[in-house]
């Protein structure tokens, strides 16, 4: 086998491939942006074809549930998970669930260094650093193997990540013992480049002095709304204490887009069929359709893809007030479940300029961000 996908923007970076690979031929290696793609070792290579497989891209009918059952807007009922939420808190409440039954919880976090990482939470503690957004591409090697093992000795697992995520853990276990696995995908706009993250920081400690210190996407140092969301953009470092508001990240991601994944162009899992048991986003469009529960403090959209997401929705009815509505509702309101983000067609000129100019010079040529 020489290579496990056709083109990029076949692959998502799952790493189920590597996982999968029965003689280890697979390792996960960024490319010139800074995303991770599976580089096949020849001499270890048999050829058996197990990688193509289990490509979730390859196979995405195969590891996605049929059409959501059902559309709720809900609320976590504690007013100090929803102020340290991105939404209404709604990952809070799903994740108690598993904890309290001595389950395990995996999801983004950011490591010593502002890398995004997923990883493995056995506290609430460790669970809530998981809550607010991470607007990069999670680094998911090795975390579907332990997976494995949690499930192997019994233990209840909440994995939640991008739809191309959960599918790749799901074509994983494809045939194994799932039945106390519980997959959480998020709607999922696009996943930006850890490179130009790591790069932004970079930056960022440049103008500012010292080191990041303390990042906040979506924080609600302003309230809650689609508005507002765009706005909440906040870092820190050592010399310059502050959370201060800097929207040029959001212009790089939700402007630029260059920086975003070239399989988030060709997206297979931006329609109503789900990977996860559950899906959850924010209830975008709230004020229109329910003003009297237009809160500030923010709303969950949950969708229910199969009879354990109903399950796991029914165990936390207790921490989170839910309320059945129309799918129309969020199909007008959540792009992401009707088409993939479309990619700009100067993307390469950008990390061509990127690559010879640094991300200030590009900030200021595609965004027109001065430095």
């Amino acid at each position: 086998m020489k290579t496990v996908y056709d083109g990029k923007e076949h692959c998502c970076g799952c790493t189920a491939c590597e996982n999968s690979c029965p003689t280890g031929a697979i390792s996960m290696s960024p490319d010139w942006e800074g995303f991770l793609y599976p580089v096949i070792d020849p001499f270890r290579c048999i050829d058996c074809g197990v990688c193509r497989n289990v490509c979730p891209f390859e196979h995405a009918d195969r590891v996605k549930y049929g059409p959501f059952q059902k559309s709720f807007l809900a609320q976590h009922r504690e007013e100090n998970v929803l102020m340290q939420s991105t939404s209404g808190g709604a990952f809070t409440a799903l994740s108690d669930c598993i904890l309290t039954q001595g389950g395990v919880i995996y999801g983004a976090d950011f490591d010593g260094e502002w890398h995004v990482v997923h990883r493995r939470a056995q506290t609430d503690a460790q669970r809530d650093r998981m809550r607010i957004s991470k607007y990069a591409q999670s680094d998911l090697r090795g975390v579907f193997q332990q997976v494995e093992q949690d499930l192997s000795v019994g233990r209840m697992v909440l994995f939640t990540g991008t739809p191309c995520q959960c599918a790749g853990l799901r074509s994983f276990m494809e045939g194994k013992d799932t039945s106390r696995l519980y997959l959480c995908d998020i709607i999922c706009y696009g996943i930006p480049s850890p490179m130009i993250w790591q790069s932004f920081c970079r930056m960022i400690e440049q103008e500012r002095g010292g080191q990041v210190s303390q990042v906040q996407f979506r924080s609600k140092a302003y309230d809650w709304s689609r508005e507002n969301s765009n706005k909440v953009f906040l870092m820190a470092t050592t010399e310059d204490p502050v959370l201060r508001l800097d929207d040029r990240y959001y212009q790089l991601f939700f402007k630029v887009r260059s920086v975003i994944r070239p399989s988030c162009g060709s997206c297979p899992f931006t329609d109503r069929s789900r990977p996860g048991d559950l899906t959850i986003a924010d209830y975008w469009g709230v004020e229109k359709y329910l003003p009297q529960y237009n809160d500030p403090r923010g709303m969950s959209l949950i969708l229910v893809n199969s009879s354990k997401g109903e399950q796991l929705l029914e165990w936390a009815q207790d921490a989170m007030f839910y309320l059945l509505r129309p799918a129309s509702e969020c199909m007008a309101e959540q792009a992401r479940l009707r088409e993939p983000v479309q990619l700009p067609a100067n993307r390469r000129e950008f990390w061509e300029y990127f690559d010879a100019h640094g991300l200030a010079a590009a900030l200021e040529k595609f965004a027109g961000h001065q430095a």
